[in-house]
């Protein structure tokens, strides 16, 4: 196994106490795999994908542990996880402008990470990492607000696989491009991975259509906690947890009229975890839920790599 995530729960500290953005987390991720990671907004998606890099200091491990090829990341301690950033575990964030320093050129920008890192640039394999997902070499002499958006969120890939990660964590980074730019940074992804660029990928989104097409296995959460996991056509074609089955229900059909098929959201709101109520989260929301649901579902194999944490899975 690449990675293995065990138990691991991260809290944000505020002013009105923990809030439990990671609430008892496991999964493992195999060597060549890429992970899709979907849920709605504040369902803990980013916090874990940003746990594993250790890249918001404002979180705070409770528990739990997290291994990549046999080694214990120390998500608790920025400056030990600076050896493993870049070269064994990397982030492309959602945001690519802020990744960029706007008063440096490309060419100097890049020379300066890999000098932090210890490494030099290698301009004839810097060049075919551009090449590879349609940049030309012109683009190294320009500021980064000369490039459109697409082109900032490439190059931002191609600086984050620079040094071959075992690991690399793809947050969000389609949800501020048009569909045309997003089929092309998925194909670049995969390619990433299929090049030998990056061992294993976890892909953070709210798009479970594009996660269908780049993942091998999607992972959904739900307020802090594992919902449902399994290879990707499972998750589409046969899910198991109602949460996951009201999320494909709420997603438009190509060729389905509205007047055929009215598109449903999920009634209610996730609940606080500041402090959230014993049990299964999604029950106050869940149109199968029991008295059972009143206390923590078990994560259970229904069938080899699909979990499900649902009394009634």
């Amino acid at each position: 196994m690449s990675l293995q995530v065990s138990d691991l729960r991260v809290h944000y500290r505020t002013l009105k106490g923990d809030v439990r953005a990671l609430d008892g987390v496991s999964f493992d991720l195999a060597d060549g795999e890429i992970l899709g990671l979907v849920g709605e907004s504040g369902c803990g998606k980013s916090t874990l994908g940003k746990a594993l890099i250790r890249m918001d200091g404002r979180m705070h491990r409770t528990g739990g542990t997290v291994v990549l090829d046999g080694e214990e990341l120390p998500i608790d301690d920025d400056r030990r996880m600076n050896d493993f950033r870049f070269r064994r575990v990397s982030l492309i964030p959602q945001y690519a402008m802020s990744a960029l320093n706007p008063t440096r050129k490309i060419r100097k920008l890049v020379a300066e990470l890999l000098r932090a890192r210890g490494a030099t640039v290698d301009p004839a394999a810097l060049e075919s990492r551009m090449a590879h997902v349609g940049l030309p070499p012109e683009v190294l002499d320009r500021y980064p607000i000369e490039l459109s958006g697409g082109m900032r969120q490439r190059m931002v890939m191609v600086i984050s696989t620079l040094l071959d990660p075992s690991l690399l964590i793809a947050d969000e980074v389609t949800s501020a491009l048009d569909v045309s730019t997003q089929k092309a940074v998925a194909r670049a992804l995969l390619g990433f991975r299929d090049s030998g660029y990056v061992t294993s990928m976890i892909f953070i989104t709210h798009d479970l259509a594009l996660t269908h097409h780049i993942a091998d296995t999607i992972m959904v959460m739900y307020a802090g906690r594992l919902a449902e996991k399994a290879p990707a056509d499972v998750i589409v074609k046969a899910p198991r947890h109602p949460y996951t089955r009201l999320l494909l229900d709420s997603l438009p059909e190509v060729g389905v009229r509205y007047a055929d098929r009215r598109l449903d959201g999920i009634a209610g709101s996730p609940p606080s975890l500041l402090d959230p109520h014993p049990g299964c989260r999604f029950r106050d929301r869940c149109p199968l839920a029991g008295e059972e649901c009143a206390e923590d579902p078990p994560v259970t194999e229904l069938a080899p790599d699909h979990l499900v944490a649902c009394w009634k899975a």
